[in-house]
C-alpha cells in the first residue's frame, strides 16, 4: 500500500526497479537481475507430494496424492497457472510475488509487530566501551557512515559466488517507518535530506539529535564520536528521576498493540493536539531510533528478552531500525520486518561492530567529552500532548503488552561442544546438519515430526526475499526413527543421517532458485478471483497441516552476535533461530505458554543439547570406523 508524499516524506521507488543500470554501485546490478521464475504445475505438484508424505499414513497419502494429481490435470489448475504466468510476464513486473507477499505476509498482519513480526540481534559485549553513552555513540557514529553510503548509493552491492543480489530493500532501511492503518499498514519512506536526525528514547521520553553540526561559517559536518557521546550523556542526565518529576506517558507502548487498535489510537493522538502531528513526523521520519534502557541484563536470556521486546514502553516498534543500549553497556538491535529481511540489517550491524576498534582510535584523537559539547545544540525533546483518551489507551496497551510477554517463553542455548569446523570435518553441510539436529530434538520431545519452515534467501532475483525449505522429509523421518530405535546399528544410523542431510541440501538449492513449493502455491491461490471456489487441493486438511509451521527456523551467523531470534508463527509452535559459529552452536527458542505449556522452551533447549551430543558421537564413531 502506498501513501501520498508529504513535504518531508518520500515514496519514490527504487530507481532501478524497472531495469536499467545505475551509475552508482549500490543499485548497479538491479537491471541485470533475473525475474523470479514460475515453476511448472508438474514440478511443484511432484515436490509437494513428497513433502506431505512424512506426515501421513498410506491411505491418507494415497487420498492426498490423488487430490494433487487431479489439480495438476484440472482446467482450474491450468487457468490459475496461466494467470500467474501472465502476471509474471507483465511489463514492469520484475517479481510476480513481491507485492503480494509484502502485503499478505507483513502489512495485512493485524497481530502486534513485536513478538509476531519483528526480529532481534543481541550483540557481543564490548568491555572497552561499557558505559551506555559510549556504546550508543559507537553505534550512531558507525551507523551514520553506513547510512551515508546507502543514501549516496555508494555502498558496494552484495553477491554470492559472484552472483549479484537484489539491493532494493535498502531503500527501506533508513528514515523508514511502518504506519498503522485499518486492515492494512503501509511503509513510509521519509526524505533523508530533509530528515538528518536520529531519535532517542530514555525512560519513555523521546528526543531527536541532529546528525550534522553547523559550524560558525554555516557549513555542516558530521558529529564526532565525542560529540555523539556528549549528546547521549545529556539525555541520560536529563532523564534521571527526581521526586518532583512524574512518569512520562509511554507513547511507545501503543505501537505494541494490534495494528487496527494502534491505527485508531494514532488517529486519536494526532487529533489530541495539532503539535503532535509535527512531533510524530519527527519521530517516524528519523534515520533510526536508539533506545537507552535503564536496565542491566546479566544473562543471555535476559539480554535476548531486552532486545526482543524490552519493557514495551521504551520502544517505538514501527521504526525499521532500533538499537538498544542498556545501562551496563549491553546492546542489540530490533528490526521491523515488513521492509527488509535480516541479511540487509545483519550487514549493517556487522559494519557497525566491525568499526568499533576504529572508533576507539578516533576517540583518542577527538576532543574530550567535556569539551566536545561546548557548541552543540541540546537534544530536542519531543513533548507530545496527551488527552484523557490517549492516556487511557496507553494504560490499556501497557496491560495488554505485559500479558502478552508473560505468556511467552525464551531460552538461549549456547552449546560450546563443537560447531562449523567439526561439522565440516564430518563432510556434512553445516546448515543441513543443524536442521537434522533440530528434527532429532523435536522428535525427542514430542515423538513426532511436524512441519518445519526454514527461510531461504532468494535475493538473486529482482525484488527477491525468501522461499521455504520444508525440512521434514521422508529421509529425515527415517533417520530420527532409526535414532530412536535401539535395534538400528550405528553404521545404518550414520548412513541414514547422511541421506537426510543430502536431501535437505538438495531442497535448499532448489528453493534458492525459486523452485520451492510454498511461494508457487501461494501465487496460485492469489490468482483466484472473487467468488471462485477454492480448488480441492487448498481445502485438503493436509495442505493446512503441511504449512502449519510448528518449527519456524532460520540461520544467521555473525561473530559479533551473541544470539538472535523472533517469535513463533503458529499458536502451538516454536521460533527457533540459530547461529553456526566455528566452534559453537547457538539456538534462541521462543514459544507461547498457552499453546505449548509451561517450560516448553527449557525442555526443547535440553533436547537440542542431547541431540547435538548424540550426533557428534554418531559421526565420530563413523570416522573411527573408517580408520
Amino acid at each position: 500500500m502506498t501513501q501520498p508524499a508529504t513535504p518531508s516524506a518520500s515514496t519514490t521507488a527504487n530507481p532501478q526497479s524497472a531495469g536499467g543500470k545505475s551509475p552508482r554501485p549500490l543499485y548497479q546490478h538491479q537491471g541485470e537481475l533475473p525475474h523470479l521464475p514460475v515453476p511448472s504445475l508438474d514440478e511443484t505438484g511432484r515436490k509437494y507430494i513428497q513433502t506431505i508424505q512424512p506426515f501421513l499414513s498410506q491411505p491418507e497419502f494415497a487420498k492426498s496424492r490423488q487430490v494433487v494429481e487431479q489439480f495438476i490435470a484440472s482446467p482450474e489448475g491450468q487457468v490459475l497457472q496461466k494467470r500467474l504466468l501472465a502476471r509474471a510476464q507483465q511489463p514492469g513486473m520484475p517479481n510476480w510475488l513481491a507485492d503480494w507477499w509484502n502485503d499478505i505476509a507483513y502489512l495485512r498482519v493485524r497481530d502486534p509487530v513485536v513478538i509476531f513480526v519483528s526480529y532481534f540481534y543481541a550483540f557481543v559485549d564490548d568491555v572497552a566501551r561499557s558505559r551506555p553513552a559510549q556504546r550508543a555513540a559507537d553505534i550512531a557514529f558507525a551507523a551514520q557512515m553506513f547510512r551515508e553510503q546507502v543514501v549516496n548509493e555508494t555502498l558496494s552491492p552484495e553477491a554470492i559466488r559472484k552472483q549479484p543480489l537484489c539491493m532494493a530493500s535498502y531503500k527501506n532501511m533508513f528514515n523508514t517507518c511502518r504506519i498503522p492503518a485499518p486492515n492494512v499498514d503501509y511503509l513510509r519512506n521519509y526524505s533523508p535530506s530533509h530528515n538528518e536526525h536520529i531519535a532517542v528514547v530514555r525512560r519513555n521520553q523521546f528526543y531527536t539529535i541532529p546528525t550534522l553540526h553547523t559550524n560558525a561559517d554555516g557549513s555542516r559536518r558530521p558529529l564526532t564520536l565525542a560529540e555523539w557521546e556528549t549528546q547521549f550523556q545529556r539525555i541520560i542526565d536529563q532523564s534521571k528521576p527526581t521526586p518532583s518529576a512524574g512518569t512520562t506517558p509511554a507513547l511507545g507502548v501503543l505501537t505494541s498493540q494490534n495494528r487496527d487498535s494502534w491505527a485508531t489510537h494514532r488517529a486519536s493522538l494526532l487529533a489530541a493536539d495539532v503539535r503532535n502531528v509535527t512531533l510524530l513526523e519527527q519521530l517516524e521520519g528519523s534515520a533510526y531510533l536508539i533506545c537507552l534502557d535503564d536496565t542491566t541484563p546479566s544473562t543471555r536470556d535476559a539480554h535476548s528478552r531486552t532486545c526482543w521486546h524490552g519493557d514495551g514502553r521504551n520502544r517505538f516498534y514501527d521504526k525499521s531500525l532500533q538499537f538498544i543500549v542498556n545501562d551496563n553497556g549491553k546492546a542489540g538491535f530490533l528490526g521491523e520486518h515488513a521492509g527488509m529481511d535480516g541479511t540487509a540489517t545483519s550487514r549493517l550491524c556487522n559494519y557497525i561492530l566491525d568499526h568499533a576498534p576504529q572508533n576507539y582510535q578516533q576517540a583518542t584523537s577527538s576532543p574530550s567529552v567535556s569539551t566536545a559539547g561546548t557548541s552543540l545544540a541540546q537534544p530536542n525533546r519531543l513533548d507530545f500532548h496527551f488527552d484523557a483518551t490517549v492516556r487511557q489507551a496507553i494504560d490499556q496497551a501497557g496491560r495488554d503488552f505485559d500479558r502478552m510477554i508473560d505468556n511467552h517463553q525464551l531460552r538461549v542455548l549456547a552449546y560450546q561442544g563443537y560447531g562449523k569446523n567439526l561439522i565440516k570435518a564430518f563432510r556434512a553441510s553445516p546448515d543441513s546438519y543443524v536442521q537434522m539436529l533440530m528434527q532429532l530434538a523435536y522428535y525427542k520431545m514430542y515423538g513426532v515430526c511436524n512441519a518445519t519452515y526454514e527461510s531461504v534467501q532468494t535475493r538473486k532475483f529482482a525484488q527477491g526475499r525468501t522461499e521455504v525449505c520444508r525440512s521434514v522429509s521422508n529421509e529425515s523421518v527415517a533417520w530420527v526413527h532409526a535414532m530412536a530405535s535401539s535395534s538400528t546399528p550405528a553404521a545404518q544410523r550414520l548412513e541414514l543421517a547422511r541421506v537426510a542431510i543430502n536431501a535437505h541440501s538438495a531442497y535448499m538449492k532448489e528453493a534458492a532458485e525459486g523452485r520451492g513449493v510454498d511461494r508457487h502455491l501461494f501465487g496460485l491461490r492469489m490468482c483466484l478471483k472473487p467468488g471462485e471456489e477454492r480448488p480441492a487441493l487448498f481445502q485438503d486438511p493436509v495442505f493446512a497441516k503441511s504449512c502449519h509451521w510448528n518449527l519456524s527456523t532460520s540461520q544467521l551467523s555473525s561473530k559479533h552476535f551473541d544470539g538472535w531470534g523472533y517469535g513463533e508463527v503458529v499458536p502451538d509452535g516454536f521460533g527457533l533461530a540459530y547461529m553456526i559459529k566455528d566452534d559453537s552452536l547457538h539456538f534462541n527458542i521462543t514459544c507461547p505458554t498457552d499453546g505449548l505449556g509451561q517450560g516448553a522452551a527449557t525442555k526443547l533447549c535440553g533436547c537440542l543439547e542431547e541431540a547435538a551430543e548424540e550426533m557428534r558421537g554418531l559421526f565420530q564413531s563413523g570416522a573411527k570406523a573408517q580408520l
